[in-house]
C-alpha cells in the first residue's frame, strides 16, 4: 500500500450535520486527526481529508458511517465516536447499523433507549431469546439499565404481569438493624440504584402507580426465599454479592411464563472473605444448560464518561502486578 500523501474530498448533503460532526470547537475532528494521523478541512461545504492512502480510506469511511449516525440520532457523543473508530479498525462498521435499528423503548421524557455497543446488542438479543441470563461485566456496560429498559418493554407488551427487581443487601451486613426505620425503609438505599434508572425509563408517577399495585416490586433478595414467580420479568442486580445458596434459591424461584435476567461484576465482589460469589459459581455449573445464556460485557462496552473505562483498565493492570 503506497505511503505517498493523498487527498479526498467528501460532499456532505445536509450541511447543518458538519456542526454536530465536527464537535465544539473541532473536538470531534481533532480526535480523528491524531487517531489516524491525517488533516481534515472544510472548504466550500467540502470536507477534504489528506494523509496516507490506507488513513484517509478508514476515516473517508468513519465520517460517511459518523453522518449515517447523525442523520438518524442528531447527536454525535464522544463515546459513540471512539466506539466507531474501534468499529473501523476492526472492520465492522457495518454493524453499527444493527445498532441503530434496535430501539428497546423510550422514556418518560420521550428519549429513545437503545443498545450503544455490539456486546449490548448480543446481551439483548440473548434476552430476547433465553428465559435466565447472565449479564457479566463492569461498570457502566449497561447491564442493569437494558435489562430494565427490556422489562418495563415486555410489561407494556402484555408479556408480562409484574416486574420485580431485587439485589442482595451486603453493604448493610449486620449493621442493619441500627439504621432507623422497618425493615423496607432500612433497605431503600442499596435499592436506589434501581429507583432511579426505573424513574428515568416510566416516569415518577407511572412508577409510583404501579408500585402501589403491586405490578412492581423492587426488594432485597432476602424477600424471594419461598415464593414462586410466575408471569413475572424479574431482575436480579449486583448477584455477584449472592452466595452459592443465595443464588440456588433465586434461580429456583421462577414460575411458568417469566423470565429471569442476573447482572453482576465479578471484579467487585464484597462479600466476607471465605465466602464463594454465587455469580462465579453459577457460571461454571450452568454454562451448558439449554435456555440459559452467559453474555460477558466488557471495557468496550462501557458507556460513562470515557475515563471509567481508563480507571478500569488502570485497576486491571495494577491487579496483574500485585
Amino acid at each position: 500500500m503506497s505511503k505517498e500523501i493523498q487527498e479526498r474530498c467528501l460532499g456532505i448533503e445536509d450541511n447543518n450535520l458538519i456542526p454536530e460532526l465536527f464537535g465544539n470547537f473541532d473536538e470531534n475532528i481533532k480526535i480523528i486527526e491524531d487517531e489516524f494521523n491525517v488533516e481534515i478541512l472544510l472548504r466550500g461545504g467540502e470536507i477534504k481529508i489528506i494523509g496516507e492512502e490506507l488513513s484517509t480510506k478508514l476515516v473517508e469511511r468513519l465520517l460517511y458511517m459518523l453522518v449515517d449516525i447523525l442523520k438518524r440520532e442528531k447527536k454525535l457523543t464522544k463515546q459513540g465516536l471512539m466506539y466507531t473508530i474501534q468499529l473501523i479498525y476492526e472492520g465492522k462498521e457495518e454493524k453499527v447499523k444493527d445498532l441503530l435499528n434496535e430501539t428497546i423503548c423510550i422514556t418518560a421524557s420521550g428519549k429513545a433507549i437503545k443498545p450503544k455497543t455490539l456486546g449490548q446488542k448480543r446481551y439483548i438479543d440473548a434476552i430476547k431469546k433465553r428465559d435466565i441470563v447472565f449479564g457479566i461485566g463492569p461498570a457502566g456496560t449497561g447491564k442493569t439499565y437494558l435489562a430494565m429498559a427490556m422489562a418495563v418493554n415486555a410489561y407494556k407488551n402484555k408479556e408480562v404481569n409484574r416486574i420485580i427487581l431485587t439485589r442482595p443487601a451486603v453493604e448493610a451486613g449486620e449493621n442493619l438493624g441500627f439504621l432507623p426505620g422497618d425493615l423496607q425503609e432500612k433497605v431503600d438505599p442499596y435499592l436506589r440504584p434501581i429507583y432511579d434508572a426505573l424513574f428515568e425509563i416510566m416516569g415518577f408517577e407511572t412508577f409510583g402507580k404501579l408500585v402501589e399495585k403491586g405490578l412492581i416490586e423492587v426488594a432485597p433478595l432476602a424477600y424471594m426465599r419461598g415464593r414462586t414467580l410466575d408471569s413475572a420479568y424479574v431482575i436480579l442486580d449486583e448477584a455477584q454479592n449472592t452466595t452459592n445458596e443465595q443464588m440456588k434459591m433465586f434461580l429456583t424461584r421462577l414460575g411458568f411464563g417469566s423470565k429471569a435476567i442476573i447482572t453482576g461484576d465479578i471484579t467487585q465482589i464484597d462479600l466476607p472473605k471465605g465466602k464463594s460469589s454465587g455469580l462465579v459459581t453459577v457460571s461454571k455449573i450452568l454454562s451448558d444448560i439449554k435456555g440459559i445464556d452467559f453474555v460477558y460485557l466488557t471495557k468496550l462496552d462501557i458507556v460513562r464518561h470515557p475515563l471509567v473505562q481508563r480507571i478500569i483498565e488502570a485497576y486491571d493492570k495494577f491487579e496483574n502486578k500485585e
